[in-house]
């Protein structure tokens, strides 16, 4: 799987997808996580608040890991001086 998250909400819708397609209901991931059910809910729908921590702790769960990239176009807007 490899999929862009823009924003909490995408990266939420993100997260979701991984669980389901592995099987998993919110509380088993939590479980893995070491998180509550009820956090990973509100990862799921875009919790603007969610720490780092967290994200990465529910991604190491799904066996997911995280990639830092540029933005597309970011280049060209740079030389601009956007």
């Amino acid at each position: 799987m490899s999929d862009l998250a823009r924003d909490s909400k995408q990266l939420g819708n993100l997260i979701r997808r991984a669980r389901k397609q592995q099987g998993l209901s919110q509380g088993t991931l939590g479980n893995r996580a070491a998180l509550r059910q009820e956090t990973i809910s509100l990862l799921e729908n875009g919790s603007p608040g969610t720490r780092l921590k967290t994200i990465l702790a529910v991604m190491a769960a799904l066996n997911l890991e995280l990639h830092v990239a540029p933005r597309s176009g970011a280049e060209r807007s740079h030389r601009r001086g956007f």
